[in-house]
């Protein structure tokens, strides 16, 4: 099968979709499926306003055209909804060709934090960009009820894995030199330093030991000055990242709008308890259908949530991770897949 798989996250962006997408390509490939990825870099670019880090294509309607044309795709997948999604969305509609998307970040809350736009003005645009799609892969129950709830249809209950072969178990927080002469315990936060995260609530927890911060964004200055204590590391590669992760006591998930939360899977397949709110993506990724939650805790009070993690063994955070391996996540987006023609589907 020939899939053009279109994104506006893509390499050198480092988030959880573009990780995401990347381990997805790399697993499709041995089932089959030769995968074009129609990502910014291809064409003319430009950094999104009020969020460095993220390139965004400049009108790349014409350019897109020309390239699915010339691929004859069996297969489109539309991942994001910025301009590349918008583009490969029109180009479908005018061929008259089927075509999935996924619904991977709360973009209407985004707005909101950044530009002050309503929420219900955000969630009408990105209705109508998905009402096309036969087929809207959602990463939880819990967005995908929210989603339905305004209005959405042809939702497809889509989960995400993680690599644990990169990402290893060690029964004991390991011992990093770049970490010596800080005391523990390690509290770690990975992820974009920006408004969706909710990053201050970690930062003003009062933890004892040491809290650590792996990543960038467009608030990374501003909170280096009020927060001299923390460790601030940057972005990493993935392998030194996995040891970060495996060094940790606690990672802490502060979030309140994520659709999964891949950095909790990669925590715990390291061994590390994960401290999060009980709401979506924290809720599937560590609880289950009986309200039990698995490898990490969750609680409203967050500072209570990481006390409680010294409580869960490294290995019940590491099996959980293994419920959440590839061939499933794999498996599951091939049969949601549609031919362009719409045969067979």
């Amino acid at each position: 099968m020939k899939l053009a798989l279109i994104t506006d996250a893509w390499h050198p962006q480092v988030n959880g979709v573009v990780t995401t997408l990347h381990e997805l390509v790399q697993a499709l490939g041995p089932l089959g499926v030769a995968v074009t990825v129609v990502h910014p870099g291809l064409f003319k670019n430009r950094s999104c306003p009020g969020y460095a880090g993220i390139d965004l294509a400049i009108r790349p309607y014409k350019a897109l055209a020309v390239m699915l044309d010339s691929l004859q795709p069996e297969a489109v997948h539309i991942a994001t909804e910025g301009p590349l999604g918008w583009a490969a969305r029109r180009h479908c509609l005018k061929k008259g060709w089927k075509f999935t998307t996924a619904f991977h970040t709360k973009f209407p809350e985004i707005l909101k934090a950044a530009l002050h736009v309503p929420l219900f003005v955000g969630y009408a645009l990105f209705r109508h960009f998905h009402r096309p799609s036969a087929g809207v892969m959602v990463p939880t129950q819990g967005v995908l009820n929210m989603l339905k709830g305004r209005g959405f249809r042809a939702l497809q209950p889509w989960t995400h894995g993680v690599d644990l072969d990169l990402f290893k178990h060690h029964a004991e927080p390991l011992d990093l030199p770049e970490l010596q002469g800080h005391a523990r315990p390690y509290a770690l936060f990975v992820g974009r330093v920006s408004y969706e995260k909710n990053i201050d609530a970690f930062l003003d927890l009062k933890l004892p030991g040491t809290r650590i911060v792996c990543g960038v964004g467009p608030l990374e200055a501003q909170l280096k000055a009020r927060y001299p204590g923390v460790v601030w590391m940057g972005v990493l590669p993935r392998q030194q990242l996995a040891r970060v992760y495996a060094a940790a006591d606690v990672f802490v998930f502060p979030s309140r709008n994520e659709t999964f939360g891949l950095v909790m899977l990669e925590a715990m397949a390291c061994g590390t308890p994960v401290a999060a709110y009980p709401v979506d993506g924290p809720l599937q990724v560590l609880g289950d259908a009986h309200g039990q939650t698995h490898g990490g805790a969750l609680s409203e009070d967050l500072s209570a949530a990481v006390q409680q993690c010294q409580a869960v063994p490294r290995l019940q955070a590491r099996e959980r991770a293994q419920a959440f391996a590839w061939p499933k996540t794999v498996e599951l987006f091939v049969s949601y897949l549609v031919p362009v023609d719409g045969s067979g589907g």
